[in-house]
């Protein structure tokens, strides 16, 4: 018996390697739909209230196909734009298009059929939700670029993320509301800070290669406070939005728990020991956002929401 025939008896077969697409979604971080999506469903069942008391479930289900479509774009072109970068920082170097499971090819692929697949959930929403829509692509493109010529990139991610709960609102009543933009801003700042917390932890590759950051500029304890400051204005417009909805006591709730895990998250990550960042980011982070939802969705259905 040969060599090259024992092999499979003593080693098994090679792996396979992961399907186009189950690379492609852990290219876009799929999962972590849960920051973003939670805060659309707020704005869509408030306007609904606000309209006539029942969940229109058709356009629920638009609006979840739409941000999770414009998410994916946003994820593949960032990656795509940031590919050499990525490679140049050893936290990132184990990325998809980095390492070649995902071809740069494949990534621009599933971008344009996810930014199709937006646009045509923004079509089929209202005229000017289509009419919109393309507005809400160009942050998602600039953002990448945007750590190569200012030291704020974070605050395009949180004008990104901002325009969520603004286009889910107008999915829903067709027109504008400042209590959107109000719950926007909130988000927008709320993940422009932890995206200044996030940050910390590529300083040094930052400085090396010349990636532009508020902590690479002004160094971790800057950014930190800075992601304090920005939490706290996050509170300040969450505690606006409540009152401007009329929100009750179960939304008051939710604010409660925002607050302790604001807290908590400036409590674990420190300037000299970002050893907890991970948690303060993915688990608290995700928290924040599902804990929101649920206690403004039970003040609702008090209110009066008909499922």
């Amino acid at each position: 018996m040969s060599a090259d025939s024992a092999t499979p008896d003593l080693f098994g077969p090679e792996p396979a390697r992961p399907g186009r697409v189950k690379a492609f979604l852990r290219l876009v971080m799929i999962e972590h739909s849960v920051f973003a999506l939670p805060f659309a469903y707020i704005a869509s069942l408030t306007a609904m209230h606000q309209l006539d008391k029942s969940i229109h479930w058709v356009t629920l289900l638009l609006v979840t196909v739409a941000m999770v479509g414009l998410r994916t774009f946003a994820m593949a072109a960032n990656r795509i734009i940031d590919r050499e970068i990525d490679a140049r920082n050893p936290r990132t170097a184990q990325r998809e298009l980095v390492t070649g499971a995902v071809s740069v090819r494949s990534a621009w692929t599933g971008a344009l059929v996810a930014v199709a697949v937006f646009l045509g959930s923004a079509a089929a929403l209202n005229p000017l939700c289509l009419a919109l829509a393309p507005i809400a692509v160009i942050p998602m493109v600039v953002y990448p670029y945007g750590k190569r010529f200012t030291n704020f990139p974070h605050a395009i991610l949180g004008l990104a993320q901002a325009m969520g709960p603004v286009g889910a609102w107008l999915a829903v009543s067709g027109s504008w509301s400042w209590e959107a933009v109000i719950l926007g801003l909130a988000v927008g700042i709320w993940i422009g800070g932890f995206d200044l917390i996030y940050a910390c932890q590529d300083v040094a590759a930052d400085r090396a290669h010349g990636v532009k950051s508020v902590p690479a500029r002004f160094g971790i304890p800057g950014a930190l406070y800075g992601a304090r400051a920005c939490h706290l204005l996050t509170m300040g417009l969450f505690v606006w939005y409540a009152l401007a909805t009329g929100a009750g006591v179960f939304f008051w709730a939710g604010l409660v728990i925002v607050a302790v895990a604001f807290l908590y998250e400036h409590t674990v990550v420190r300037p000299h020991d970002l050893s907890r960042l991970n948690r303060a980011f993915f688990t608290v982070n995700g928290i924040i956002g599902i804990a929101l939802f649920v206690c403004a969705l039970l003040d609702l259905l008090v209110r009066g929401l008909a499922v």
